[in-house]
């Protein structure tokens, strides 16, 4: 796959919050409208609405695991181990390069000291995202 960060980036740019900008990045390949996808993702930006969670951008990738993913078997739910393993691979290679996962740490919120700007963590998360689909989630 050729690296879609600049197209993430273009979307961020005009308003789309870091989660909607990793996810509708990427909607073809889930099979989902742009506009659920959308709607889905909006509560994941500025780390869940008030910095305190999850970066907006792996929140963003993490929903695009699990739409992967997912047997979507609901009497008998089998794939959420797997799921688990694949978003924490996302969640351990942002940290091990940017030092948290957490948008107010990410930001410096309290200390100051920026970790990572929005479109670097929009990068970060495509590029880690894209390299999980290719050797692991391409079917």
């Amino acid at each position: 796959m050729e690296s879609r960060k600049n197209i993430a980036i273009e979307m961020h740019n005009k308003g789309y919050n870091c989660a909607q900008s990793v996810a509708l990045t990427y909607a073809d390949l889930v099979d989902m409208k742009p506009e659920q996808l959308f709607r889905i993702t909006e509560g994941f930006g500025l780390g869940g609405g008030n910095m305190q969670g999850t970066c907006g951008a792996i929140s963003g990738a993490l929903a695009l695991v699990g739409l992967l993913n997912s047997s979507g078997d609901l009497e008998n739910p089998t794939t959420k181990a797997k799921t688990y393993g694949l978003n924490k691979e996302i969640l351990e290679n942002f940290q091990k390069r940017n030092g948290s996962v957490i948008c107010h740490e990410l930001k410096g919120i309290g200390t100051g000291k920026v970790l990572r700007s929005c479109p670097d963590c929009i990068m970060d998360t495509c590029e880690f995202f894209e390299n999980l689909y290719e050797t692991k989630l391409k079917k």
